[in-house]
């Protein structure tokens, strides 16, 4: 297992209860070119001294499926995953699709089943053991430019946001822009006018976004956020200040938007530094964050440093 940076831009990060372990293996025994990247453990002393942050549980985890990377961490059962925030993954071939969707199936539950739609000749949409959703679909995956990407359905009182969340978004990162965006017609079981589905690019990588069809409400949790790897203080102040505009600050560089999604904004130098091998400076350096809200570099690199 290898310790290596956190090469995505923008990485969709799982909260777990304690089962983050578990998950991992299990997606990457499913997932074609997949593998646990990095595996950080919670020790017998930590500055989260509650029973969230179990001993022996999972830190810092970092898998890579199909070249897509993702973080996990177990801190306890304060947050469910639901359907809000779902990974919508493409390949060619049915034999792909349906072994895929058989083993996400098994534990889990159909809220689609795997079918002939409208859309594509073959698509599901499961929740799996651990509660998290997965949309499956045959396609070119040319036509989205990576095999996995996160799809954020707006639900609720946030349904009818997703349009705007997409420009909100593109406009904060770099290197960003629209692919389609297609509305709910009058013949749609969704809110016409609404978005069926949008696809765009953030910092170079695809995100698709909808309007939840239904009344349901799912609302975004902390279970799924969306961890920004910034160079230095300066892209963390201003990641920072553009998402907690109409949002809202929470603790460790955690915030929500103005829509409820989550996001930790994160210096490299602390994503580097708990990747190695340091137990003792590991303790400092979350010592120290567990006082910050918005991250402070200089705090973190004294720290570690001491």
């Amino acid at each position: 297992m290898n310790t290596i940076k956190n090469t995505q831009k923008i990485t969709p990060f799982l909260w777990f209860d304690d089962r983050a372990e578990e998950a991992m293996n299990f997606y990457i025994s499913i997932f074609p070119n997949s593998e646990i990247k990095q595996l950080k453990k919670w020790p017998e002393e930590t500055p989260f001294p509650t029973e969230s942050t179990k001993p022996g549980t999972v830190q810092q985890g970092m898998f890579v499926l199909d070249g897509f990377q993702f973080c996990a961490f177990d801190a306890g059962p304060m947050f469910r995953f639901n359907p809000s925030i779902s990974f919508f993954a493409v390949y060619e071939t049915d034999a792909e699709i349906k072994t895929l969707w058989n083993q996400l199936l098994d534990g889990g539950e159909a809220l689609m089943p795997l079918d002939s739609y409208d859309w594509s000749e073959l698509y599901g949409w499961v929740t799996d053991r651990f509660g998290v959703s997965w949309q499956l679909m045959k396609g070119n995956v040319s036509d989205v430019g990576q095999r996995i990407c996160p799809l954020i359905m707006y639900s609720g009182e946030q349904q009818g946001n997703a349009e705007e969340a997409m420009n909100h978004y593109m406009a904060i990162f770099k290197d960003s822009s629209a692919v389609g965006v297609e509305k709910y017609n009058a013949d749609d079981p969704g809110p016409e006018g609404m978005v069926k589905h949008a696809q765009c690019k953030l910092a170079g990588q695809a995100f698709m976004m909808m309007d939840n069809g239904y009344e349901n409400d799912m609302p975004f949790t902390e279970a799924i956020s969306f961890y920004v790897n910034c160079k230095d203080q300066k892209e963390v102040d201003y990641f920072w200040d553009q998402f907690t505009k109409e949002g809202s600050e929470s603790v460790c560089g955690w915030l929500k938007d103005k829509f409820g999604v989550s996001w930790q904004i994160v210096p490299e130098f602390l994503t580097e530094k708990l990747a190695l091998d340091e137990p003792e400076k590991r303790q400092k350096l979350f010592e120290a964050l567990s006082h910050m809200k918005k991250l402070d570099v200089a705090k973190l690199e004294a720290a570690y440093y001491s």
